[in-house]
């Protein structure tokens, strides 16, 4: 199989060569001779569509338009080993309607009633029906990557391979009224494989396609702006950054050793968010949440920077709904960091007691597993940046999921019965294990006193009253026994409980948390961890990126994280869980086929 240091010349395919008047202008100077002079009548170009970025939605992007006979430059800043970007890392959750797996488990679900659930949870009220509103084409986008969860995703995504652990998680549960925030039923889907086995079918297609001479790539080609012709985009320019050998995740250099020039009709932008750049995050922090927090950790690698927001804007993009973010509030810091500020999110079941840095319950939504805005907003509401989880072992050997590839080897090894053991056992998975020996935000304690000793201590403060603590977490645990309880958090539980799936391997039998059987007690310091950008450039419903005017911006297009996931925001304020890597799919989709339609 080929591979880039094989593809001829700087930035341009082997077929642009054999063409007749295919010579090319390419700028600067990439190590490999300069190309010969452009033709009066203009330069050639060098591809018939360029990507930037190689993540998921550029993977799906790129695999859409080679199939199509269309040739593709894949541009990245980073090197090889990045491949397919932050996918590689999530845990491979997929939002599926009315799929066998819920099906199987009882769960009634409909086309109906997850539109319901989305259109609550996202609370577009930005210019919905005016064509120039932020949620103008965000609230189409909705509607459209509805019909496709509904629909078409799950058969397109088996047939390409992709297989699902059949339990169903329930994220996102709201904890409100009906017509509040939430998903009404489990609809999250783990990948089999994990992050990873959603990328792979379409990394090997892009790669096959690479073989047959139809796809190139340009690894450490870090774009700085767009070639323009009568107000279409024509192409990229930018710097050829030094070879790296950075591992997967962890930074590489920005050393600059050339400049590049490259030409196609058509430009995909794929690039990401702005998860790994805090000071991006802040400025661009919603004022609704009070200040920005003084210190967060991070969910993402650092080269999910957001560059190519501003340079997109810069060449006449409109970017809309800024504000919007989905930053997790069960961050805890990576024992063994791979990028700058590694944390890792917990993804727990209802059982654990979420106090803020206080020692003070919060009302509803703030259980976990609920409403992760909401809690954010009661945690900025504190007036701290972080929250305590207090639980015992008998709750964190069942219900802490770690949100990762690498924190799920066996599910990522495609292990299905090793997986399922390992939640059906009721013993400490082996990362969980690792986090409570050498996690910094982890305290255990035989004793209340002596756990709350350990919490102040590793804050160093005194915020912690053990009396009041003690009084919460004991009028909680007197609940337990009353069938009649007027705790919401009791009532969670039980109808947790009363899912299969999270009976079997999510929730822990209804218990005391001060139970002596249950013990060692253990407090985690939760953190606020950057993740997700919401808002983005705004596309319409073919990915074309539209400009101030609303119009679209010839020959531009753009998917995945950078577009909002579709149309410059389609989650609106808040996601419902699984719908990340879907919007990526969906909408590199979506553009890469309409690009090739336009080309063809």
């Amino acid at each position: 199989m080929p591979n880039s240091s094989q593809d001829t010349g700087a930035g341009f395919s082997r077929r642009t060569l054999l063409s007749a008047g295919g010579a090319l202008a390419v700028g600067g100077t990439l190590g490999m001779g300069q190309a010969s002079a452009a033709p009066a009548a203009g330069p050639a170009a060098d591809a018939d569509v360029i990507v930037v970025g190689s993540g998921l939605a550029g993977l799906v992007a790129t695999s859409e338009l080679a199939a199509a006979g269309r040739r593709v430059l894949l541009l990245d800043q980073e090197p090889e080993a990045s491949l397919g970007g932050q996918a590689f890392w999530s845990l491979g959750g997929l939002f599926l309607i009315d799929s066998p797996e819920q099906r199987t488990a009882g769960i009634k679900d409909s086309l109906e009633l997850a539109r319901n659930d989305w259109f609550n949870t996202a609370g577009f009220d930005r210019g919905v029906d005016n064509p120039l509103g932020e949620d103008y084409w965000a609230k189409r986008w909705a509607d459209a990557y509805l019909e496709f969860a509904a629909a078409e995703k799950r058969n397109w995504l088996h047939g390409l391979g992709v297989r699902w652990v059949p339990i169903v998680g329930w994220a996102e549960r709201g904890g409100m009224l009906a017509d509040g925030p939430g998903n009404s039923v489990p609809r999250f889907h783990l990948t089999l494989g994990t992050g990873p086995g959603v990328m792979e079918p379409f990394e090997k297609l892009v790669r096959d396609q690479h073989a047959k001479g139809n796809v190139y790539f340009r690894f450490r080609h870090q774009v700085d702006g767009f070639l323009t012709s009568g107000g279409a985009v024509t192409g990229v320019r930018g710097s050829v950054l030094a070879h790296s050998t950075a591992a997967r995740g962890t930074p590489s250099s920005r050393v600059k050793v050339g400049d590049f020039e490259l030409r196609a009709p058509m430009v995909i932008v794929t690039s990401g968010g702005i998860g790994g750049n805090q000071e991006l995050v802040r400025r661009n922090w919603p004022s609704r949440l009070g200040a920005p927090p003084t210190r967060m950790i991070t969910g993402v690698p650092a080269h999910v920077d957001g560059r190519m927001l501003g340079i997109t804007e810069q060449a006449g993009a409109r970017v809309v709904n800024r504000d919007r973010m989905w930053h997790y509030t069960e961050g805890m810091a990576n024992h063994t960091p791979i990028w700058p500020g590694h944390g890792i999110r917990v993804l727990a079941a209802p059982s654990s007691l979420w106090v803020d840095a206080t020692g003070r319950r919060f009302p509803a939504p703030g259980m976990p597993s609920y409403d992760t805005l909401g809690t954010l907003e009661l945690i900025k509401r504190s007036g701290h940046d972080y929250s305590w989880f207090v639980l015992n072992k008998r709750i964190i050997d069942k219900e802490f999921v770690l949100s990762g590839s690498e924190q799920n080897p066996e599910l990522t090894a495609k292990n299905l019965i090793a997986y399922l053991a390992s939640r059906l056992l009721n013993s400490t998975p082996p990362p969980v294990k690792a986090f409570m020996d050498k996690g910094e935000d982890f305290v255990i304690a035989n004793a209340l006193p002596e756990l709350v000793a350990g919490m102040n201590r590793l804050t160093g403060s005194n915020l912690i009253n053990l009396d009041f603590l003690r009084r919460q977490i004991t009028l909680r645990d007197g609940q337990v026994d009353n069938p009649f309880t007027k705790d919401s958090q009791i009532m969670g539980i039980r109808n947790s409980l009363a899912y299969s799936g999270d009976s079997l391997a999510r929730t822990a039998p209804l218990h005391k948390i001060l139970d002596p059987a249950a013990g060692p007690l253990i407090a985690i310091r939760m953190n606020i961890l950057t993740r997700k950008t919401l808002g983005g450039l705004q596309t319409d419903l073919s990915g074309r990126v539209l400009g101030a005017n609303g119009q679209p911006i010839p020959g531009l297009y753009a998917a995945g994280e950078v577009a909002g996931f579709g149309g410059g925001g389609v989650h609106g304020y808040r996601a419902l869980e699984g719908t990340f890597l879907g919007g990526c799919l969906f909408s590199g989709r979506q553009a890469g086929r309409a690009a090739a339609r336009e080309g063809a």
